[in-house]
């Protein structure tokens, strides 16, 4: 039965990723604390894995229609290493409620920049300084959370560079997939706490579907996928902080 979950959860998983470009770890993490009840340490680090495999899948149909900006994808991660290593490590060192707490607020974030309405003109190109700045906020949420940094990536490219959503989505799955194999590896030390029949089944199921939705991306309602997406992760924010400070 885990098996079977653990391929349900990953298609959902893999919808979101395939048809947004990013919100693949704010969803697994969740799910693997509180569906298949893993401690916030291990759903962290079974996260990378999942999205990673998964942000690999979406993003080779967005590579074969040219929509990812390497240049960006390639600076943005090198320019997070520091935090993304540097909060991997002192991971395993943070109590769980901090972590789930910090994670609600991360998904609050989240949720508000996705409904942010996207204003039309001509794309242009990110600056240096911001580069440095979404580069060291994404590296430090990929460290201590797990999540690759697309929910922060998409929303700036397109809102302030004028970047269109199919381009940032790719680029956003680019951040993902490279900043998730550095947080995997910066996340050694709780391998050994995580049991992975479910993230593998979780990852297999993800990839598949991640493929097929990035594939059709194109041809759905961004609008309407942004807002259902805040709304989902508004819900999962509100659950997580109910969760650790109330219901616990």
């Amino acid at each position: 039965m885990e098996i079977i979950g653990g391929l349900i959860a990953g298609g959902f998983i893999g919808a979101v990723l395939g048809f947004i470009g990013a919100g693949g770890a704010m969803l697994s993490v969740p799910i693997l604390l509180y569906i298949f009840d893993f401690t916030p340490q291990a759903a962290t680090t079974a996260a990378t894995a999942v999205v990673l495999a998964a942000a690999i899948s979406g993003l080779l149909p967005k590579i074969k229609s040219k929509e990812v900006l390497f240049r960006e994808a390639t600076i943005i991660w090198a320019l997070g290493l520091v935090t993304n290593i540097g909060f991997s490590i002192i991971a395993h060192r943070l109590s769980d409620s901090v972590i789930t707490t910090g994670l609600s607020f991360v998904l609050l974030s989240a949720g508000t920049m996705m409904l942010i309405k996207p204003i039309a003109g001509t794309e242009k190109k990110v600056p240096f300084f911001w580069l440095l700045v979404i580069s060291l906020v994404i590296g430090s949420m990929t460290g201590l959370f797990g999540i690759g940094g697309g929910f922060l990536a998409i929303p700036i490219l397109v809102l302030f560079f004028k970047v269109p959503q199919g381009k940032a989505a790719g680029t956003s799955l680019a951040i993902i997939a490279i900043n998730s194999i550095t947080a995997f590896f910066g996340h050694y030390q709780s391998w050994s706490d995580v049991t992975w029949t479910v993230p593998i089944a979780m990852a297999i199921s993800a990839v598949v579907i991640a493929r097929l939705a990035s594939i059709k991306s194109g041809h759905m309602n961004s609008t309407v996928l942004r807002k259902s997406f805040a709304f989902l992760l508004y819900s999962i924010a509100l659950f997580t902080l109910l969760e650790t400070w109330v219901i616990a």
